[in-house]
């Protein structure tokens, strides 16, 4: 065998999503997440588009973001639906992290290649980064509230009407034991062809 499957295996199967109300104040080194990022560039990408772009907050930086997606979630929510709770978890999140990685998709030129598999790429490349944030001990969420699928907030990222933003990866050092978890065996998600 080339690899050690087994590790392989654990690391897969112990991949987390851990909330940012579970990390610690610890910070993580900007070397390590050029190694997330590194790892995210060598997901699977259909005509080698390579989509995937990544906009990196740390530090007071985070303030900026927080600042905007609280405006944002403010602006788009109509009355009967904002819920003040969900706003104080948007604006803190990133101060909870010690990095938010904003996860956009740049849409290419070739349109032979549907939308829906750039889209597909960009989700390879964030599940490189949670494996590799996993390796090092550090606990990721991928968080995908409404506001991020909008038209406003593809001008705060400025990126182009065709772009999109996936979500925002946050990522700590947990402050807590690290969560088990469970799957149902294949026999329940899958029909053999032979």
């Amino acid at each position: 065998m080339k690899y050690n499957l087994s590790e392989i295996t654990e690391l897969i199967k112990n991949r987390r999503t851990i909330y940012p109300q579970f990390f610690s104040s610890r910070k993580v080194h900007k070397e390590i997440v050029e190694h997330l990022l590194n790892n995210a560039t060598w997901a699977p990408t259909h005509g080698n588009t390579k989509p995937w772009r990544f906009k990196v907050y740390m530090g007071e930086s985070r303030a900026e973001l927080s600042k905007n997606l609280g405006e944002l979630y403010k602006k788009l929510t109509p009355k009967e639906s904002y819920i003040e709770k969900k706003f104080e978890k948007i604006i803190s999140r990133p101060f909870l992290s010690s990095v938010a990685i904003v996860i956009c998709m740049k849409r290419g030129s070739n349109e032979k290649i549907p939308e829906i598999e750039e889209v597909e790429a960009v989700a390879c490349a964030t599940h490189n980064i949670c494996l590799t944030a996993t390796a090092y001990g550090l606990g990721s969420f991928w968080s995908s509230p409404k506001i991020i699928y909008t038209k406003e907030m593809n001008h705060f990222l400025k990126l182009s009407p065709q772009d999109k933003c996936l979500g925002i990866l946050y990522i700590g050092y947990p402050s807590i034991e690290w969560p088990n978890g469970q799957r149902k065996p294949i026999e329940y998600v899958t029909d053999w062809n032979e």
